[in-house]
C-alpha cells in the first residue's frame, strides 16, 4: 500500500521510489503484488507515463486512509511504551526559530535525552499543512490560528518594539504612542510571514488605512540591516531584539506605551494527538525554561 500510494501521488515510478526509499524494481513488484491480492488493476502503465485506473483512483483514497490509521496506531503504541522517546518532528516559524530554539534544544538535551527532536523551519501555512497531513507532530508559532482540528498550548506573550536608525526622531524613546505608526516608513517581511500580517494589523489598529510597504525582506536580519541603512523603521518581537540589533551600531530601539502591541507564541498539536499528554508536559517545561527571556509566560489555562 505504501508503494501504491506513492505512485498514486507522483505518477512516476522513479519519483515514487525515491520518496519512500525503495528501488524501482521493488516498488513495481510491490504494486503488482497488491494488484494480485486485490484482483484489480490499479495502474495503467505506458512507456512514457503512469496513470491511475478507475479502480486505482478509488482505492488510492482508501489506501492512504489505511496507512494514516496504521501510522496513528504505531504512534500510539510508541507513546504508551516509552514517553519522550523516538522522533518528534517540530515545525517552527522563521521569526521564532533563531531566538527560541537555543532554549528548546537545551531543554530537550537536558530533560529528554532519548527524544529524537527533528526541527523544520517553514512559514505558517506550510507548517499547518504539515501538521494536518501528519508530516509534522508539533508546531511552535504565533497564535491564534482559528483553525479546526488543532489545539493551541500558549507559552508566552511578548511585546513588539520599534527599531529605528540612529538619527530617527523616535529612536530610543519610551512610551511611544501607537498612533506614531500612521506616518512612519515601515519595512516589512515578505508575503507569507505571519509577522508581516501582525505588523499590518498593528498599523490598522493605530488608524493607518494604507499598506505601508515599499521595501520587504525575506528575514528579520535583512530587515534590520535595511533599517540601519536608513531605509525606514521596523517592528521586532522582544525575543529578536538582542540577536538582531547587535549586528549594527547604527540602530536604536524604541518602546511603545502600555498596552504595547504584542504577539502570542504557542505549541500547536492535532486534536486527539496520541502523544498529547507528552506535548502538554513539554509545554509546561518550556514555560519554565523561557522565563529568563523578555516575555510574559502564560499559564496552561491561558
Amino acid at each position: 500500500m505504501r508503494a501504491f500510494t506513492a505512485v498514486a501521488e507522483h505518477l512516476h515510478f522513479r519519483d515514487a521510489a525515491a520518496a519512500i526509499g525503495m528501488s524501482q524494481p521493488a516498488l513495481s513488484g510491490a504494486v503488482s503484488a497488491l494488484e494480485e491480492i486485490l484482483g484489480v488493476t490499479l495502474l495503467e502503465r505506458t512507456t512514457r507515463k503512469v496513470l491511475l485506473s478507475p479502480a486505482g483512483e478509488r482505492l488510492a483514497v482508501r489506501a492512504k486512509a489505511v496507512l494514516d490509521e496504521v501510522g496513528a496506531l504505531m504512534e500510539e503504541a510508541e507513546a504508551v511504551r516509552a514517553p519522550f522517546t523516538g522522533a518528534l518532528r517540530l515545525g517552527v516559524i522563521p521569526t521564532v526559530a533563531p531566538y527560541l530554539l537555543p532554549t528548546v534544544l537545551r531543554l530537550v538535551h537536558d530533560r529528554y535525552p532519548d527524544l529524537d527532536l527533528q526541527v523544520h523551519e517553514e512559514q505558517t501555512a506550510s507548517l499547518l499543512e504539515g501538521l494536518t497531513v501528519g508530516r509534522l507532530d508539533l508546531l511552535l508559532l504565533a497564535v491564534p490560528l482559528g483553525m479546526p482540528g488543532i489545539v493551541e498550548l500558549p507559552l508566552f506573550d511578548e511585546d513588539f518594539v520599534l527599531v529605528t536608525p540612529l538619527d530617527h526622531w523616535l529612536g530610543g524613546r519610551e512610551g511611544i504612542p501607537r498612533e506614531a505608526l500612521r506616518e512612519l516608513r515601515l519595512l516589512l517581511l515578505d508575503e507569507g510571514h505571519c509577522l508581516r500580517d501582525q505588523a499590518l494589523d498593528i498599523c490598522r489598529e493605530a488608524g493607518r488605512a494604507d499598506a505601508p510597504v515599499t521595501t520587504t525582506a525575506a528575514g528579520l536580519s535583512t530587515l534590520v540591516q535595511l533599517v540601519a541603512g536608513g531605509l525606514g523603521v521596523t517592528l521586532l518581537p522582544r525575543t529578536a531584539v538582542k540577536v538582531e540589533t547587535t549586528r549594527s551600531n547604527q540602530l536604536l530601539t524604541g518602546y511603545f506605551a502600555d498596552p504595547a502591541p504584542t504577539r502570542r507564541i504557542a505549541l500547536v498539536m492535532r486534536a486527539g494527538a496520541a502523544r498529547g499528554t507528552e506535548y502538554r508536559e513539554l509545554a509546561d517545561a518550556l514555560r519554565e525554561a523561557l522565563r529568563p527571556l523578555p516575555v510574559r509566560v502564560l499559564g496552561a489555562e491561558a
